[in-house]
């Protein structure tokens, strides 16, 4: 009988940059949580998800198909309502299992060993871990002390011609974003070998007064570039994995579907895109509920001595300058889920997702009981 072999001698299999990725957090779960603690009430506000949830037009559509044909590959129908409300070219939308899907299909067409991945820190921690699973290095662009974006340092970086800038806007987690001059002046010191990746998965919350129009402003660009977005967010169907991306030509689109699954986005992931794209209502309801909570819940933080990022996004980045693990475990003992962040530098943040208005108090009432303990 042969031995039991054990993985450290096993994972000589496996390739050293996957072997070296770290793990996504991913978050907590209700049920995890109930298990660890037996409580029944939980305000979950660590992933950005949307308290109102999807539009409750989505049911009766769902209750027609037939889930036991396989879904179209190519998405047309959706592709085509997402280049309408966009008015770009259907020929330039790619549609991905949620916009993570497509940041790894990206980084699978165009990175390659050796190649470097400017990104902003702190990330959202796939735009490095998919980046260095294709064996390309990360260059971290820090951001400042007063969590704006160090624009001199990021066209530093972009000038030594890296293969790839590939960011959120606004960024994740902290919520700050570049704004139109200074997009502007980023796309015009960019070579035209970087491929440029924006990640816009919060774009629905930012201030159109303030936030830029990168797919206008891209359109004279000859870089070739991809602008990700997702339902999952102000949509609220984070449940189903469905995100999309608009790319520089149709030439690029051709060539990520070669490495996209060709059923990566399920039936049901499909009809639901089209009636939340119909039911604009229901997504505007959401955005303007984020905008006074999360103005209410920062004002709150920062009064009872809390450190908060200015946010353009569904959530906050604070710290009351302890481990965040330990203040993500004590707010969790009062049944409130928020996301500890662990990247080297800020490990004394956590990330909280502005839910109803309900779960904010809850989360907020915690914090005052953590406090004055």
């Amino acid at each position: 009988m042969s031995r039991a072999v054990p993985w450290s001698e096993k994972s000589t299999v496996i390739r050293p940059e996957v072997a070296a990725a770290p793990p996504y957090n991913a978050g907590m779960t209700i049920d995890e949580a109930t298990r660890r603690y037996g409580l029944t009430k939980i305000a979950k506000l660590a992933s950005g998800e949307n308290p109102f949830g999807a539009s409750p037009r989505i049911a009766a559509a769902l209750a027609k198909l037939d889930l036991s044909i396989y879904p179209d590959p190519a998405g047309l129908k959706l592709r085509q309502a997402i280049a309408d409300t966009l008015d770009v070219a259907a020929g330039k939308v790619i549609l991905g299992n949620g916009s993570e899907d497509l940041i790894e299909i990206v980084c699978r067409a165009v990175l390659r060993s050796g190649d470097d991945m400017v990104t902003l820190y702190p990330s959202f921690p796939l735009h490095e871990i998919y980046a260095g699973i294709c064996g390309a290095r990360t260059v971290r662009v820090p951001i400042r002390d007063d969590f704006s974006i160090d624009e001199q340092a990021l066209l530093d970086a972009v000038a030594r011609r890296p293969r790839m800038l590939m960011f959120a806007n606004p960024m994740n987690p902290v919520g700050s974003f570049l704004d139109r001059a200074g997009f502007d002046r980023l796309c015009q010191a960019l070579h035209p070998s970087t491929v440029l990746v924006i990640d816009e998965a919060y774009i629905e919350y930012a201030d159109p007064d303030r936030f830029p129009d990168a797919l206008a402003m891209l359109r004279d660009l000859d870089n070739p570039f991809i602008v990700l977005r997702t339902f999952s967010k102000a949509y609220g169907l984070a449940g189903l994995r469905l995100g999309y991306g608009i790319t520089s030509d149709s030439e690029f689109t051709e060539v990520l579907d070669r490495v996209r699954t060709p059923f990566n986005v399920n039936s049901v992931a499909q009809t639901s895109g089209l009636v939340a794209l119909e039911d604009r209502a229901h997504m505007e309801r959401s955005i303007r509920h984020n905008a006074v909570e999360r103005e209410r819940v920062a004002a709150a933080l920062q009064a009872a001595g809390g450190r908060v990022a200015p946010s353009q996004g569904n959530f906050l980045f604070f710290s009351f300058g302890s481990p965040s693990t330990d203040l993500a475990e004590d707010l969790l003992a009062h049944g409130v889920i928020v996301k500890p962040w662990l990247q080297p530098g800020y490990t004394d943040f956590c990330r909280m997702t502005i839910g109803s208005r309900e779960a904010n108090d809850q989360f907020l009432q915690a914090v005052h009981a953590i406090l004055a303990a």
